[in-house]
């Protein structure tokens, strides 16, 4: 639309409201810009200058009454709270504001008030996570427990973050975990895991298995890692059985139930079907080590999708024993431990073999035949009988120096179905023996010399 003005005199009446307004638009933008200069500075004289500035902007208001609240050298909570009330009639649907006004009244002992402004915060906001933490809070200070820890639960149902906070803020007045548990928190498994973590790295570990059997119960899924600092915790104080059993519910909850492993045995993922690593009753090993290269590998294997490959540059007489498993075992259990083992140019007089030894009482190891040259699937059989008192044992892929000088080892080695299988006395078979895939071949039981140390 073009307007046509058909006078000078029209026309100066358009300019000069058109400067007119210019004029009220910069005078605004400065004052604006002017209070918020002064708002930042962060003192008490700048949030009263922006509120001079700008005597109906609710924010200024709040701001100035969270500097005479919050101020360490010099707080006031009477000043703070005119601040807020003023702030609130611009703004009287301020949550924030309404929280931290009845926190100041609550700092004067004047809890008719803080409850009051409580409540219109929770109506004002009733979803906000922060609101109903705030409530909760001064509910628990009040000793209303009850209302606490519904408040409580509602916030960590909006921000599951909070459950561990929450957990051990709740169990301060109520040192009942089964009734914090049930009351102040909601079922969520990322709720549960963070206590079970913060009680883990506590070593208070009584507390920790009260909730893990709560998540267990909820039949979770969470990754297998997730429960790493409660097993180390439960191993650390010995608790071995709590400990292999919160580690057998965890392969199951992390859908890591079924890796093939034979009926029976102790030692998880033997064939390396699954990935996981170096955490808890798992396989610990990393990826290449003293010359060692070490990977999965899915083209070779014995059974399932793949073997665990071993691979030796030939630039040292390698003392290996770097790839691990811990197992828990019975007292004076009887076991049969096998193996199957595949090698291709391994040069040297020792090749790989299988340690297993008791943790925690000083026992002898138990080794197998090594295994060298080229060598198609193999298996290795030993009996294992655990010593007196132990509950953990330790089997370990190794090599040993050659007794030869310099006599480097290189070459590739494949590692599958390894297991420990309980047995009685009557089933194990004294005789260490190695059977060939395809035809049984028997090779002697060959122990490591004194100077050659695992």
């Amino acid at each position: 639309m073009i307007l046509r003005l058909a006078s000078s005199a029209e026309r100066l009446v358009v300019l000069a409201v058109a400067v007119l307004l210019a004029l009220f638009l910069w005078f605004f933008s400065i004052r604006g810009a002017w209070a918020a200069h002064s708002a930042a500075r962060g003192t008490a004289a700048g949030f009263e200058r922006a509120t001079r500035l700008e005597p109906g902007n609710a924010e200024n208001w709040y701001l100035l009454g969270r500097y005479w609240q919050f101020n360490l050298e010099d707080p006031d909570n009477d000043k703070a709270i005119a601040a807020y009330r003023r702030s609130l009639s611009f703004d009287p649907r301020s949550a924030e504001t309404y929280i931290d006004l009845a926190t100041a009244y609550e700092g004067l002992d004047d809890i008719a008030d803080a409850r009051d402004n409580f409540l219109k915060a929770k109506k004002a906001y009733p979803l906000s996570a922060e609101v109903s933490w705030r409530v909760g809070n001064f509910y628990l200070r009040q000793g209303e427990l009850d209302l606490a820890f519904a408040q409580i639960r509602e916030s960590v149902e909006a921000d599951p973050t909070r459950g561990a906070e929450a957990f051990s803020r709740c169990l301060r007045v109520e040192p009942d975990v089964k009734t914090v548990l049930a009351l102040a928190l909601p079922e969520n498994p990322s709720v549960y895991l963070d206590i079970i973590h913060d009680l883990s790295d506590e070593g208070r570990t009584s507390d920790a298995l009260i909730v893990w059997d709560r998540l267990a119960a909820t039949n979770p899924s969470f990754s297998l890692g997730e429960i790493y600092p409660l097993i180390n915790a439960l191993r650390a104080k010995r608790e071995i059985a709590d400990a292999a059993r919160v580690w057998k519910q965890s392969v199951y909850f992390a859908g890591m139930g079924d890796v093939g492993d034979p009926t029976g045995s102790v030692l998880w993922n033997g064939g390396f079907e699954s990935p996981f690593r170096n955490s808890g009753y798992a396989w610990f090993f990393g990826d290449n080590m003293r010359s060692v290269q070490i990977q999965l590998d899915p083209r070779e294997r014995h059974s399932g999708m793949q073997s665990l490959r071993l691979t030796f540059d030939g630039t040292s007489d390698v003392n290996f024993a770097d790839v691990c498993h811990i197992v828990r075992v019975t007292p004076l259990g009887v076991y049969k431990f096998s193996a199957w083992v595949q090698t291709r140019d391994l040069t040297t007089d020792q090749g790989l073999r299988f340690r297993i030894q008791s943790m925690g009482v000083g026992g002898t190891p138990a080794y197998t035949p090594e295994v060298h040259g080229t060598q198609p699937w193999t298996e290795v059989e030993i009996p294992w009988n655990a010593d007196a008192g132990v509950q953990e044992a330790q089997i370990c892929i190794v090599r040993l120096p050659s007794d030869q000088p310099d006599n480097r080892i290189r070459g590739a080695a494949w590692v599958d179905d390894v297991s420990l299988v309980p047995q009685s006395a009557v089933q194990v078979n004294s005789t260490e023996n190695v059977k060939s895939s395809g035809s049984s071949k028997s090779l002697a039981a060959s122990r490591p010399s004194g100077s050659a140390k695992p």
